[in-house]
């Protein structure tokens, strides 16, 4: 699993890394995104599940948020 620590940027940068990192992830793969911006637990699970990716979770933590992101829904349907 990769994982961006995009603390420090501001809206738009943190969903467009996010974006380019799903993008080079094989289907069903994980990204963990870090990032202190307030916008980024609204505008990454955005961006994501309008292009077809799923958010397997989001954590609020001290300095930010830890969000979970799966390329593709299919990894989230059973098999058949």
């Amino acid at each position: 699993m990769e994982v961006l620590d995009l603390r420090g940027l501001k809206c738009p940068l943190p969903a467009l890394l996010a974006r380019r990192a799903l993008a080079r992830t094989r289907d069903g793969g994980e990204v963990a995104i870090l990032s202190d911006d307030p916008l980024a637990e609204i505008d990454i699970p955005y961006v994501c599940e309008r292009e077809g990716h799923a958010v397997v979770g989001v954590e609020r933590l001290e300095a930010g948020v830890r969000v979970l992101l799966r390329r593709g829904n299919a990894a989230l349907r059973p098999p058949g």
